[in-house]
């Protein structure tokens, strides 16, 4: 077992080991667990996140063993650049491999678990939330500071933003963090960051009038493109939901 703990949390090291050592039989399970799991864990008067990340195919368990720094690892070192640089993510508390062998076996990323109000998703559901248009011009600001501090972050999408109300003070903090690059953004960065994020043109509309006021940008130069890279994700995505129905199809009657 290798593990990194956060230097304020080793004095928990005997309870975070417990967690990992007893995962699939305590802790209550959270949220979706279709493709990974998650668990909170109590931890005197706070609660940790613990997600075990999918077992690798054979092919991974190699490269994460020699060549590839795991997913758990990749969360927790962002985590850190991400406080480093002000942004908004839950508190980094460890991460662990459980290697078999010779091979890699399986990885734990460990956070604090925040209270939040709701997710970036409920926004693109539910268009009756209070101050809806605030709330989305906030989240652009948070998006362009992003952009600014040069975090591409791959997985902006719907989900992977929890949003704290704050008395109209919005804050904003990103999960699911094992999928980030550390560049320097470009225009056509920026505006492909949004395609993940919505299939409402009004949403689209809000975000690029928001982000165009920012950089300083002509509004329909934004909006024509945030809207061309927004359906051509949708495209893409369909597709690959169709190849996989087609694919199950196949396999079923093999």
């Amino acid at each position: 077992m290798r593990k990194v703990i956060n230097p304020s949390y080793h004095n928990h090291t005997k309870a975070l080991d417990h967690f990992i050592l007893n995962y699939e039989t305590e802790g209550e399970a959270y949220g979706n667990q279709d493709r990974n799991s998650l668990r909170l864990f109590k931890l005197d008067d706070k609660i940790v996140n613990a997600k075990s990340f999918k077992k690798p195919n054979a092919i991974n368990k190699v490269v994460y063993k020699f060549f590839r720094k795991s997913k758990a690892q990749r969360s927790f070192e962002y985590a850190n650049k991400l406080k480093a640089l002000a942004i908004g993510t839950p508190e980094p508390v460890a991460f662990y491999e459980m290697n078999s062998g010779l091979l890699f076996g399986k990885s734990y990323y460990l956070s604090e678990q925040l209270n939040d109000d709701i997710t970036y998703r409920e926004l693109t559901t539910d268009f009756n939330i209070p101050n809806h248009e605030a709330i989305l011009r906030a989240f652009t600001r948070f998006t362009f500071k992003l952009h600014e501090k040069g975090v591409n972050f791959l997985d902006h999408s719907p989900g992977n933003t929890l949003i704290e109300y704050n008395n109209g003070d919005y804050k904003f903090y990103l999960v699911d963090l094992n999928r980030m690059n550390f560049e320097t953004m470009t225009f056509e960065k920026r505006i492909k960051n949004f395609a993940k994020l919505t299939i409402h043109k009004s949403m689209i509309e809000v975000m690029s009038d928001e982000y165009a006021k920012l950089i300083n940008e002509d509004y329909d130069k934004v909006f024509n493109l945030m809207w061309q890279e927004t359906q051509a994700f949708q495209d893409s995505y369909h597709r690959r939901r169709r190849l996989k129905q087609k694919i199950k199809f196949w396999k079923k009657y093999d």
